[in-house]
C-alpha cells in the first residue's frame, strides 16, 4: 500500500504520519518515539523507524531512536554511524512508503522480516524520485523489536 504523508513545520493531533497519512502523528508514531510504548510487531517498528527518519532532518532527535531501535550486535552505536545518520537524514525528503510483504514478525515472534520501498528525494539533487527497496530483517532483544539489517534490492 502506498502512502504519501502531509507534513507541516509543527506537528499537533491533525499532522498525518509519515508511515501512513490516514493515521494522525499523535496516534501511531509518536508514542514510540516518545519512549510511551514498544513496536508490538517488527512491521510497526519498521514504520515507526521509516517516520523518524522522514522527520529526523527537521527533528534531529528522531536519530536516538533509530539508534536505541537499531541490535547493538549489528550497529556499533559510534559517533561515525549516528553522525552518517543524522547526515543522510538533513539532505533526504521521504515522500512515501509501501510495505511490501512481512514474514514472521508478529507479536509472539522471535524474528521477522519486512519489505519495503522508500520513496524520497534529496534535497541538495534537482529532487529527481528515487526509491530505497530493502528486505529488512528484525528480531526480539530483551523483549522488543529490534532492526538487525537490510538488503538492498536494485
Amino acid at each position: 500500500m502506498k502512502v504519501q504523508p502531509v507534513m507541516s513545520e509543527s506537528m499537533n493531533s491533525k499532522t498525518a504520519c509519515p508511515c501512513d497519512p490516514q493515521r494522525a502523528y499523535v496516534a501511531c508514531c509518536e508514542p514510540y518515539h516518545a519512549g510511551k510504548a514498544l513496536p508490538a510487531t517488527a512491521e510497526i517498528l519498521m514504520r515507526s523507524r521509516y517516520s523518524a527518519y522522514a522527520l529526523a532532518g527537521k527533528q534531529p532527535e528522531r536519530i536516538q531512536y533509530l539508534v536505541s531501535t537499531h541490535d547493538p550486535h549489528t550497529f556499533r552505536q559510534g559517533a561515525d554511524e549516528i553522525q552518517a545518520m543524522r547526515a543522510w537524514a538533513e539532505v533526504v525528503h521521504f515522500t512515501a512508503l509501501d510495505v511490501l510483504s512481512t514474514f514472521a514478525g508478529q507479536v509472539h515472534d522471535k524474528v521477522g522480516k519486512v519489505a519495503f520501498k522508500a520513496h524520497y528525494y534529496e534535497y541538495d539533487s534537482v529532487q529527481k524520485p528515487q526509491v530505497l527497496q530493502e528486505n529488512s530483517r528484525f528480531r526480539r532483544y530483551r523483549g522488543r523489536w529490534v532492526y538487525v539489517d537490510g538488503e538492498i534490492q536494485p
